[in-house]
């Protein structure tokens, strides 16, 4: 308690000082410590920017689906290409073949029989 008060009377003695002093605690608590402060102006920022880019991206997203469903509703054989290739529908006629580039299993045996 002594020692606080000595700093207490140092601090009195200078009076540039006390205005120093005042000054850094204001910065610290406008720039770091308050609720808007310099640090979360900053994040909100970021925050922002990737909120915008979401909002690009469903924009796209969105005219993209108009799009096609513009071209539904218009051509009966785009109906038939999204059956066809989105959920592999056939006619009677026909035989689908799926073809997808499965990887083997890297361990090699001794035995080349087992595969």
């Amino acid at each position: 308690m002594k020692k606080l008060k000595s700093i207490m009377h140092r601090i009195g003695r200078i009076p540039a000082l006390k205005y120093i002093v005042v000054t850094l605690i204001a910065v610290v608590l406008i720039g770091f410590v308050d609720e808007n402060s310099i640090w979360h102006h900053i994040r909100n920022r970021q925050r922002i920017n990737e909120l915008q880019n979401e909002i690009a991206d469903y924009t796209y997203r969105y005219q993209r689906d108009e799009r096609q469903v513009r071209q539904l509703e218009s051509d009966p054989k785009a109906i038939e290409k999204i059956a066809r290739e989105r959920y592999f529908m056939k006619t009677d006629d026909e035989d689908i073949f799926i073809l997808t580039v499965d990887q083997k299993p890297t361990s090699v045996t001794s035995d080349e029989t087992v595969e």
